[in-house]
């Protein structure tokens, strides 16, 4: 620690990180006494207008019915368009899966949000908590474990002590690495384009996941008939791709996708990221947890890295929620939350890791296989269903803990 910090507030959980998922816990840990701390390397979000430049989030069943419970939706701007459809295709191959909502007992499988109002949402909803103290904008320069709390320096020099510290800084978290727990990184090689785009024809609630040789093409609902689209190609192609003008984008983006929504019309500015695979080896350590995308970036196939971080969530507001006699750096109730999450984490991972393989072999046998696959899950619904809740989050134990969020704390 540097000789000129002072001596701040002592916490019980200070989360790092106010990004979604660190403030979705937050929110979830503001009925308990628990003192909670939120630090925060930007200032709380300014209202901004709304704009064609969107990005847009896939939220399962599970994650718009845990963020109801935290009274987050209703600070939403604009409602989840609801996600009634699902349409997924392989460019070249035979098979097709097309699953309607009201087949598996919904009205929705879940809905589509704009990323800046869901922020903005959670805002509002954190300037409510009776129980946050937040440092924003704040940056922490070290953290040092001690016996019974982390002491963690800001970039203000003053020092906070925490019983526990949630790590919540995202992808390339500085504290993950201090805390020693490790990290494994895999690049797939591709470069992901997010924009939100007109098209002729209504989209009728269907989200669309589509498979090419050069990467997974995806469009999903919005309000007022937009989509919001993705388009993934090799990195090796991402500088032609950014420097061509909207119609040449759309362009590309009409022959990858193709002409289920009519003719693509108009395109708001494009956001590129790269695609890796980054996931932390341990999620706990000695008074530390990691959480969200600090404890897993996913490819995006699949729409599952905000559902899976916001589970991260639910899970550890429940572990410290149920037990508040409890030291919440306990080593066991951190081994708890590890188990706990231990197999959803793997699963996700390796679901959206083995799409993101499986779609770009071009042999003709992974082919053949790949769309009796398609086609057998599109016509036994049977077969379906495990994945279909799967990927709404419907287990047992998120619904339980969901119910335990519910109840006063």
């Amino acid at each position: 620690m540097s000789a000129h910090m002072s001596h701040g507030a002592t916490f019980d959980v200070l989360i790092v990180g106010g990004g979604l998922v660190g403030s979705s816990l937050a929110c979830a840990l503001d009925a308990s006494p628990l003192r909670i701390g939120l630090v925060e390397a930007s200032a709380p979000a300014i209202e901004r207008p709304p704009s064609f430049d969107e990005r847009n989030l896939a939220l399962n069943r599970l994650s718009l019915d845990a963020l109801h419970a935290l009274g987050v939706l209703a600070q939403l701007d604009t409602p989840p368009a609801p996600i009634r459809g699902v349409h997924v295709s392989s460019a070249g191959d035979f098979g097709r899966v097309r699953l309607r909502a009201e087949e598996h007992g919904v009205d929705a499988f879940g809905g589509v949000v704009i990323a800046r109002e869901l922020g903005l949402a959670l805002e509002r909803r954190l300037v409510g908590c009776v129980n946050l103290a937040r440092r924003a904008p704040a940056r922490v320069v070290s953290a040092q474990v001690q016996t019974d709390s982390v002491a963690v320096e800001l970039d203000s020099g003053e020092c906070l002590h925490t019983r526990l510290l949630v790590i919540a800084e995202g992808t390339d978290s500085p504290l993950r690495a201090q805390l020693g727990l490790g990290e494994l990184r895999k690049d797939y090689g591709q470069t992901l384009f997010v924009s939100v785009v007109q098209p002729d024809r209504p989209h009728a609630g269907v989200a669309y996941e589509r498979f090419t040789v050069d990467g997974p093409v995806a469009c999903l609902p919005l309000a007022g008939g937009r989509i919001g689209s993705v388009l993934t190609v090799p990195t090796a192609q991402a500088e032609s791709v950014l420097g061509l003008n909207d119609a040449g984008y759309l362009e590309l983006l009409q022959q990858r996708f193709g002409w289920r929504l009519g003719r693509l019309r108009a395109v708001g500015r494009r956001s590129a990221y790269p695609m890796r695979l980054v996931t932390a080896e341990r999620t706990v350590g000695s008074r530390c947890v990691v959480v969200g995308n600090a404890a897993q970036t996913l490819h995006p196939i699949g729409a599952q890295g905000f559902n899976l971080g916001l589970r991260d969530a639910l899970c550890l507001a429940s572990l410290l929620r149920a037990q508040l006699a409890l030291d919440p750096g306990d080593p066991g109730r951190l081994s708890e939350y590890a188990d706990q999450r231990a197999d959803d984490r793997a699963r996700t991972i390796d679901f959206s890791d083995g799409l993101a393989g499986l779609f770009c072999h071009r042999s003709f046998p992974v082919r053949l296989l790949r769309g009796l696959g398609l086609a057998a899950l599109d016509h036994f619904a049977d077969l379906a269903r495990p994945l279909v809740r799967g990927a709404m989050g419907l287990n047992p134990r998120a619904l339980e803990q969901l119910d335990q969020l519910r109840r006063p704390a």
